[in-house]
């Protein structure tokens, strides 16, 4: 048994905290980059695909935007409606928390198109590239929800349980380690697989990141605490769950329509 006693803040400066979570965004955008440049000029580039490389680098810059802003709106809309209505003020102050993982999704998708209809560029093409680095940033995400002590998992006897002191004294499931190698690494390989196959059509990863993402984050939730404001909808499903749904849905109506 494991009780949590990990510090979110890695450096106090006195002017300003340096948190581990801050530098999962950092960590995860850095790699995504890195990684996204690798998979367009090792995979598309060769398929005859032209695509100005620099490009991708101008993209990043509506994909940072894109997260924030959507992650902070889905959380207003999506978990926090009623507070952050009664209170406008606090939906700017980001720093205190409060990021929605479907909102940011839904940021990325339209900032992409944004971009893509701009620069005159497939939209698919590039959620292709996005779709197969953002498991990156979810691991990193997920470990620094871990770090942090929130999100925690419902109890159990298990002997992997953790004690998260801030919250109970009840050992519980770590399901942010769970949903970090689910929805990180174990998604990330499968996207890599999928991408390197032979005669690739330009969407199937965005479309298989959309129903995967959603079947293991519904998988995760049956193992994680509902969020306090909210708790069960209908009593008996998270939001989480019934956001996940509805990607999974997307993604089968997204695959049919292409195979007509």
């Amino acid at each position: 048994m494991f009780t949590h006693n990990l510090d979110p803040v890695i450096l106090n400066l006195g002017f300003i905290d340096i948190r581990w979570y801050s530098l999962a965004y950092i960590f995860g955008i850095l790699f995504g980059w890195w990684h996204g440049k690798k998979i367009i000029l090792g995979r598309f580039q060769l398929d005859g695909e032209k695509f100005d490389i620099k490009k991708f680098d101008d993209l990043i810059t509506y994909i940072i935007i894109s997260i924030i802003v959507g992650g902070r709106v889905g959380y207003v809309l999506f978990y926090n409606f009623e507070f952050f209505i009664n209170n406008p003020l606090e939906i700017f102050k980001i720093w205190q928390g409060g990021m929605s993982f479907h909102g940011a999704l839904l940021g990325v998708i339209i900032g992409t198109y944004i971009f893509a209809s701009k620069e005159k560029i497939q939209t698919m093409f590039l959620l292709d590239v996005i779709a197969c680095v953002a498991p990156i940033g979810i691991f990193f995400g997920r470990i620094a929800n871990f770090i942090n002590g929130e999100l925690v998992g419902k109890a159990t006897n298990m002997p992997w349980g953790v004690i998260f002191p801030t919250y109970d004294m009840i050992p519980r499931h770590p399901s942010q380690i769970y949903e970090a190698f689910l929805e990180g690494i174990f998604l990330f390989l499968i996207l890599k697989i999928i991408i390197n196959k032979k005669n690739y059509k330009t969407g199937v990863c965005a479309n298989y990141f959309l129903i995967l993402y959603g079947t293991f984050r519904i998988f995760s939730e049956f193992f994680r605490e509902p969020d306090l404001q909210i708790g069960y909808i209908f009593n008996f499903i998270s939001m989480g769950t019934l956001l996940s749904v509805i990607m999974i849905l997307t993604g089968f109506i997204i695959f049919y329509s292409k195979q007509k």
